[in-house]
């Protein structure tokens, strides 16, 4: 279809922003009428195109609230401590003005959104023939989103969230986690603190270090830094601070060409740079120094109030970055 009548219909709608995406969005919708698409592949793309735009409408009016994704087992009974500690978790991060998402099934989904109370709760559900409905404690509220497919319901878990957490689970936990990994790994999603948590004792997660050590690491499938991509604890207290203060300072990242941008509250002092230099300098190419915003944030209006960091970083080693952020952070008290 001409752009001409793209625009007509969009005139038509009263569309006036971000009018190139929506062209776009129109132009591939329009272009699979003549694809010889079968009416199969035309179901997926109309029920994910849908679904998606129910959750973007249904997180848009908690744009600006920090939340954290949990992932965990559906089999986890309420009388299990790992339940248990999932709910201490969430109910902490409530405390400390985060939301909380989990897949709004039972098990360690229940248990976040239990202790997070239904006001900071997010539930992004599939729909399953064994799953009839969505937990007690976000069933009929506005924030509960319901997905037909995986890939559509992963995108929402991962999108609007600032931070994770994962208790032991089977297929599906293990899935989520190694996804988020993936995506911090090669810099398809922006960094941010990945809690792995277990209770006093238990063996889940170290078990599944010693896989990833002997057999991904050893083996050269991933690298030794790729370990900072996550935290394993059994402490609640430890996690909520990791994921609470991976922000203290740092606040975001972002690219302008080869340059990254890395944006904080609090700039550094000469002798912190130095030292600053003195640790990450491996990762960069030429000095780490503090810049102004760059066009493209001028241009944009975004977070030029904010202190930067600006290097020419090696992008091969995304993993690294939080490194960086986490010295950064140490800024600040």
């Amino acid at each position: 279809m001409p752009r001409a009548e793209l625009d007509a219909l969009l005139d038509r709608i009263g569309s006036e922003t971000n009018r190139d995406l929506l062209v776009d969005i129109l132009r591939s919708a329009t272009g699979l009428a003549g694809d010889d698409v079968s009416r199969l592949d035309l179901k997926i793309t109309a029920s994910a195109l849908r679904e998606m735009r129910t959750a973007f409408a249904t997180f848009r009016p908690y744009t600006d609230d920090r939340k954290v994704t949990m992932f965990g087992s559906a089999r986890t009974r309420p009388d299990d401590p790992l339940y248990d500690q999932a709910r201490r978790l969430a109910r902490e991060l409530a405390a400390r003005n985060w939301m909380v998402i989990t897949g709004a099934g039972p098990g360690i989904m229940a248990a976040g959104l239990e202790g997070a109370g239904r006001e900071k709760s997010f539930g992004v559900t599939i729909r399953l023939p064994f799953e009839e409905s969505a937990n007690e404690f976000i069933e009929g509220d506005d924030k509960l989103v319901s997905m037909k497919y995986f890939f559509t319901r992963k995108l929402m878990l991962v999108k609007e969230s600032s931070g994770f957490v994962a208790l032991p689970g089977g297929f599906g936990t293990q899935d989520e986690t190694f996804e988020l990994f993936t995506l911090q790994q090669t810099g398809k999603s922006v960094p941010a603190p990945v809690v792995l948590l277990d209770t006093p004792g238990g063996t889940y997660w170290h078990s599944w270090l010693d896989f990833v050590r002997d057999e991904l690491v050893d083996g050269g499938l991933v690298s030794e830094g790729d370990l900072d991509l996550f935290l394993i604890t059994d402490d609640v207290d430890l996690a909520c601070d990791e994921i609470v203060g991976f922000y203290r300072n740092y606040h975001s990242i972002r690219w302008s060409g080869d340059q990254l941008v890395i944006r904080m509250r609090q700039p550094p002092d000469e002798t912190q740079l130095a030292a600053f230099n003195d640790a990450h300098g491996h990762l960069v190419d030429g000095p780490i120094t503090v810049i102004d915003p760059t066009p493209a944030e001028r241009s944009s209006r975004d977070n030029v109030e904010l202190a930067r960091l600006g290097m020419t970083y090696d992008k091969f080693r995304q993993s690294s970055i939080h490194s960086l952020i986490r010295d950064v952070n140490r800024w600040v008290r």
